[in-house]
C-alpha cells in the first residue's frame, strides 16, 4: 500500500512538471522510481520512460485545445527524433547507468545556463503567432529532432529539458508554444524508449499505472500554471532553468562516485 501512495505521489510530481514547463518530468522520474517508489535503476528508467510518455500526451492534447501547438514543427520533431531515440536506447541500455547520470547531470547544467541567457521571443499577449516553418528551418528542426531523440534514448528520459530548448532555438517560436509543441516529443520519445526496454522485461507496469493515475491530476495543475505564467515568459525560464540546477546537483551527488570524485 506504501508503494501504491509513493507511485502515485511521485506521478503527480512529475504530470505538474510536464503541464507547467513541458520538460524535466522524466528527470524527476527516475530519481523518484529510484529512490522513492523503490525500483531497481533499470527497470525505473523503463518504468519512469511509459509512465512519462502517457503523461505527455495527456499534457500535449490539454496544451492542443488551449492551442499552444506549432503543429508542423511538433510533428517533424517527433517523427526525425524516433530514429534517434531508438538508436539512442540501444546504446544506453549496454553502459554504466551511473556514470549516465553523472554526464547527463552536466549536461543539464549547461542547458539551464543557455536558457538563463537566452531572450524570449517577442509575443504579444492575446495574440496567435503564425507557425514559420521555412525550409531551412524545417532542416533545423530536424537535426535537433535527431540530437534530441538520440539523448533522450541514450539516457532513458523523454526529454523535454532537451526538446524545449531546441525548439526555441531552431524555430524561435515563443516559449508557451515551444513548451506544447514538445510534449508530442515527449511522449514519443518516452513510448520509444520505454517499449525497447519493455522487449528486455525491463517495465514494471503496474507501478507505472500508479504513477499515470497520480500525473493526471498534476499535469491539469502544470498547465494551468503554465497558462498563467505565459505573459511572463521569463519567469518561465527562470523557473525552467532553476528546476533544471536543482536537479543537476543532487544527480551529480548521488552519482560523483561512479567517476571517482568524493563528496
Amino acid at each position: 500500500m506504501e508503494q501504491i501512495i509513493l507511485a502515485i505521489l511521485s506521478g503527480g510530481a512529475v504530470g505538474f512538471t510536464l503541464g507547467l514547463i513541458g520538460g524535466g518530468g522524466s528527470i524527476l522520474a527516475t530519481p523518484l522510481m529510484l529512490y522513492v517508489v523503490g525500483l531497481p535503476p533499470h527497470r525505473a528508467i523503463g518504468t519512469s520512460a511509459l509512465a512519462v510518455s502517457v503523461n505527455a500526451f495527456i499534457n500535449f492534447f490539454g496544451h492542443a485545445r488551449k492551442r499552444n501547438v506549432f503543429w508542423r514543427s511538433a510533428i517533424i520533431f517527433a517523427i526525425v527524433g524516433i530514429i534517434g531515440a531508438s538508436i539512442g536506447s540501444d546504446i544506453g541500455k549496454a553502459l554504466d547507468g551511473k556514470k549516465l547520470i553523472f554526464y547527463f547531470a552536466i549536461l543539464m547544467v549547461v542547458v539551464g545556463v543557455l536558457m538563463l541567457r537566452r531572450k524570449p521571443s517577442a509575443h504579444v499577449s492575446g495574440a496567435t503567432p503564425e507557425e514559420k516553418l521555412t525550409k531551412r528551418i524545417a532542416v533545423q528542426v530536424a537535426l535537433a529532432a535527431l540530437v534530441a531523440g538520440a539523448l533522450s534514448g541514450f539516457f532513458g528520459i523523454g526529454g523535454g529539458f532537451l526538446i524545449v530548448p531546441s525548439l526555441l532555438l531552431s524555430t524561435g517560436m515563443p516559449m508557451i508554444y515551444a513548451i506544447g509543441s514538445s510534449l508530442l516529443s515527449v511522449g514519443t520519445f518516452g513510448l520509444t524508449t520505454a517499449i525497447n526496454y519493455s522487449l528486455s522485461g525491463k517495465v514494471a507496469w503496474l507501478v507505472a499505472a500508479e504513477f499515470i493515475g497520480g500525473g493526471v491530476l498534476g499535469g491539469f495543475l502544470g498547465m494551468r500554471a503554465a497558462i498563467a505564467l505565459a505573459p511572463r515568459r521569463s519567469a518561465l525560464n527562470r523557473v525552467f532553468a532553476g528546476l533544471i540546477f536543482i536537479v543537476a546537483a543532487y544527480m551529480i551527488y548521488r552519482s560523483a562516485n561512479s567517476v571517482g570524485i568524493h563528496f
